[in-house]
């Protein structure tokens, strides 16, 4: 047990010498005596954390659990358990306090995607798993009409959660915490949290630099990006020559540090010989493939408000050439992006568009019928898994050149499902509502979508329409192909 033998006072003076000692040296001189009476404790209760601490560079540069853990006395969080009062600790240690040190990766990281990611709270995947998968049956303190635990134990373990603390007791709920989600809404207001990569206690930058690091949350049948690098020459590379990535190293520059493969890191925020690292994830890419048609990245950064929306996606792409030059020759660069740009234009023309326009007219079919909600019908999560799985699939496959995810996770789940699911789902919704005298103007209008879809270039060989030359020249092929293999 901890003896609390300092006084608010003595515990104010220790935290402003320490931040004298900052302020000239950048870090402590010596482990402070706060930290020493949380070590004397919390080595004996907590050995591993205690242990991964002692091995960690902020061990090395006498930054310890006061200096990282130190709270205002009004803060919300400040633990309040007859053991901590006194010395204004708080549990959760925000971008914000990590700002004390990492001052530029801390404004780097509130200004990425990844700080963001809790604004999915609200959006059809959290609607998902709120209303459709979940109930209300997870009662909490802060939560006393209850949430559902698909959301807490799924979306907001990776997004992060809107940390909620009960004001009388200052207890982080059970709802909230224990959550280490890269978009975590914090008690002081900021979003993020640094140890969704750093883990703590040990902050590994070793483990931070590791594919499986970034696998906790990029993987699944909606973003297989782990998946996708595992299969990739990237991924395979990397497997077969980890002990030649240095990956331990402060100076990690690629091309000069390691060769033998590219990581996550590498590609996305890393050094190169031209740029310096960042912790803003987005500034290396060009398209944002989440959502159902790929938007320009700096398009999606204005609407969220982020001082990096003036940086454009041109800019981004032309940065990522830069890390992809450290390792290939310019053309292979080039004809990479052509390639992979031509994916994304096949499966916004012959997907995405006319499966929306199809989609919003059957659904203003289906709203005619007042017992209407979505969710509810097939076609919902047909359309809902051509866009959010299949066609992320295939783009995010192709942007890390993976073949087989590329083609039979994406497009051929894409048009499998396509024919087999979405247009007869489309068809038996026009037969159940076509005779009903309130649903006639939307039909005829669904009706109309469904013709103009079928027969553009893309669909028009389903209804036995394709162009004879086009499929004389396929047929002259595959003769070829059969007479060459007899």
């Amino acid at each position: 047990m901890i003896r609390i033998i300092k006084t608010l006072t003595i515990v104010a003076a220790i935290a402003l010498s320490t931040l004298a000692a900052g302020a000239e040296s950048g870090l402590p001189e010596a482990l402070t005596e706060v930290t020493k009476e949380c070590v004397g404790c919390h080595a004996e209760a907590n050995p591993g954390m205690y242990q991964q601490w002692g091995a960690s560079k902020h061990y090395g540069a006498n930054v310890g659990c006061y200096e990282c853990h130190a709270a205002n006395k009004a803060d919300i969080d400040i633990l309040r358990d007859g053991i901590h009062d006194d010395y204004g600790i708080a549990t959760i240690v925000s971008p914000l306090d990590c700002a004390r040190c990492h001052a530029q990766e801390s404004k780097e990281f509130l200004n990425s995607h990844h700080s963001k990611a809790g604004r999915i709270m609200g959006s059809l995947d959290n609607m998902l798993a709120e209303v459709v998968e979940g109930n209300n049956g997870m009662v909490t303190p802060m939560f006393p009409a209850g949430i559902s635990a698909a959301a807490v134990n799924g979306c907001w373990q990776c997004h992060g959660s809107e940390i909620r603390v009960d004001p009388e007791t200052g207890k982080l709920d059970a709802a909230t915490w224990p959550n280490t989600g890269i978009g975590r809404v914090n008690p002081d207001g900021s979003e993020g949290s640094c140890t969704a990569c750093h883990s703590r206690h040990s902050f590994s930058v070793a483990l931070a630099r590791r594919p499986e690091n970034c696998g906790k949350c990029h993987l699944g049948p909606d973003h297989p990006q782990y998946e996708v690098y595992q299969e990739s020459k990237h991924g395979i590379a990397y497997n077969a020559s980890q002990d030649k990535m240095n990956l331990d190293s402060s100076k990690w520059i690629v091309g000069e540090d390691y060769t033998a493969a590219p990581t996550c890191a590498t590609c996305h925020m890393s050094a190169t010989k031209t740029q310096a690292i960042s912790h803003n994830i987005g500034l290396r890419i060009k398209w944002n493939n989440r959502p159902p048609i790929s938007k320009l990245s700096h398009e999606t950064d204005r609407k969220w408000n982020l001082s990096s929306a003036s940086i454009t996606a041109d800019t981004r792409r032309e940065k990522m050439i830069d890390v992809c030059l450290s390792c290939h020759q310019q053309t292979f660069v080039d004809n990479f992006f052509i390639q992979y740009e031509a994916l994304i234009d096949l499966y916004e023309d012959k997907y995405a568009k006319p499966g929306l326009k199809l989609y919003a007219a059957a659904t203003d079919v289906l709203k005619t019928d007042p017992t209407y909600a979505k969710f509810n019908h097939p076609i919902d999560f047909t359309w809902f898994e051509l866009w959010h799985h299949e066609g992320r699939r295939a783009r995010h496959a192709a942007s890390m050149m993976a073949p087989d995810y590329t083609h039979w996770h994406g497009t051929y789940d894409l048009a499998k499902n396509w024919l087999s699911h979405y247009i007869p789902e489309i068809k038996e919704i026009i037969h159940k509502y076509e005779g009903r005298e309130n649903s006639k103007e939307q039909v005829e209008a669904l009706k109309a979508t469904l013709e103009e879809v079928q027969n553009s270039d893309g669909w028009k060989w389903s209804i036995n329409k394709e162009d004879p030359a086009v499929k004389e020249a396929r047929e002259k092929r595959q003769a070829e192909f059969k007479e060459r293999y007899k």
